[in-house]
């Protein structure tokens, strides 16, 4: 055992001996930071030994054999090392915070979806004339929503019986169509796309614009198309054709709109005896005339000339008075002529039919004479 020499008027310092609790003196319960400075020239180092370099124990840490004495706290990183960390910790929480802002946002997209395209929750429904939005822009979809929208008429008169074809504008029963479809009838039949079938009555007609207005007995809650906008077409828009022809309810062809504004004359409805869908001797006309020409047969002496669209969506007899909509499900166009070949040389109507030349009447106009209509007013 060694001893340290004691100065003058000083405590004596004794050397660290022995292990764990037996030590003496007791080592410390954690490293100093600083080491101990006893008398004037003499410092010691707990555990690694005094100033003359000699252990105070043995072990790699300093401590020597202090190994069951409680560990001293973590110490905070360096000032160096903690500005290094802060870009990765910055980084780190705008990524958690972007995660949980997307998910949040796309939940409530996915809420908004559903709802707007669906009454009952269920995405796949459609209402009124609104394309559902796992089928927009397609055929089917738009078929899907409009078809419950657009009816047969029947008309009978007497010099015989047409059929047409019109589309439902109001829930209780207000239905536009062609003016030579129902001209001179005296009684009209309209048959719902589920089949039911409602006794109809006039309220009002244009024949200078080959418009009508006619309206249910005794209808409600109906599903209604949406009015769209013609203004905004441009040739080669996709379109979809909806009517009767021949009688076929709901019968479903597609196009695209083939030219604008092209100048339609066509009998006013009841003078001829002519009209779309007319059954009577056997013949199914439909005369217009267009480029100076007539076709279908004679227009007769009392005609109307009105801008149309032109389309190459297949029209047949029956389909007057239908629609022609966008993609969006929205009506642009009521149905009003088409070319028949076969018919046009006075054959049977049984070798006619569309040869890809139709004719609508623009929506923008019937939403600019609906109040005409409507005021019961007939020209």
């Amino acid at each position: 055992m060694t001893e340290s020499q004691r100065p003058s008027g000083e405590y004596p310092m004794y050397p660290s001996y022995g292990n764990g609790d037996a030590a003496y003196p007791p080592p410390p319960s954690y490293r100093p930071a600083q080491p101990i400075a006893t008398g004037p020239g003499t410092t010691v180092w707990p555990g690694g030994g005094g100033a003359d370099g000699h252990s105070g124990g043995g072990g790699d840490d300093g401590y020597g054999d202090f190994h069951g004495l409680p560990q001293p706290a973590p110490q905070p990183p360096a000032r160096g090392r903690r500005r290094v960390g802060r870009p990765v910790a910055l980084l780190t929480a705008v990524a958690v915070a972007a995660a949980v802002v997307g998910g949040v946002t796309a939940t409530a997209i996915g809420q908004f979806t559903d709802s707007g395209s669906s009454g009952s929750g269920t995405s796949s429904a459609v209402s009124g004339t609104t394309v559902s939005q796992s089928s927009a822009g397609t055929v089917a979809g738009v078929a899907q929503a409009a078809s419950p929208t657009i009816v047969e008429i029947g008309a009978s008169s007497n010099v015989g019986e047409s059929t047409g074809s019109g589309v439902i504008i109001t829930s209780d029963g207000e239905i536009v169509t062609n003016n030579h479809v129902i001209a001179g009838a005296s009684t009209i039949k309209v048959t719902l796309n589920s089949g039911k079938t409602y006794t109809a009555k006039v309220v009002g007609t244009d024949a200078g614009k080959d418009l009508a207005l006619i309206k249910l007995e005794g209808a409600s809650g109906l599903k209604t198309a949406t009015l769209g906008d013609s203004s905004s077409l441009k040739v080669g828009d996709q379109v979809v054709a909806i009517g009767s022809p021949e009688g076929l309810t709901g019968t479903v062809t597609s196009g695209i709109v083939s030219a604008l504004n092209r100048d339609v004359t066509v009998a006013k409805g009841g003078d001829s005896g002519q009209g779309q869908g007319q059954q009577g001797g056997g013949r199914s006309d439909w005369p217009f005339q267009f480029g100076g020409q007539q076709f279908n047969g004679d227009t007769g002496d009392s005609t109307t000339t009105y801008k149309a669209i032109q389309t190459d969506a297949s029209l047949n007899p029956g389909n007057s008075g239908g629609a022609l909509i966008n993609m969006n499900g929205e009506i642009i166009g009521i149905n009003s002529a088409m070319y028949s070949a076969s018919s046009s040389d006075g054959s049977n109507s049984a070798g006619a039919g569309s040869v890809g030349l139709g004719f609508a009447i623009p929506v923008n106009t019937l939403k600019a004479d609906l109040d005409t209509l409507r005021s019961g007013n007939s020209s």
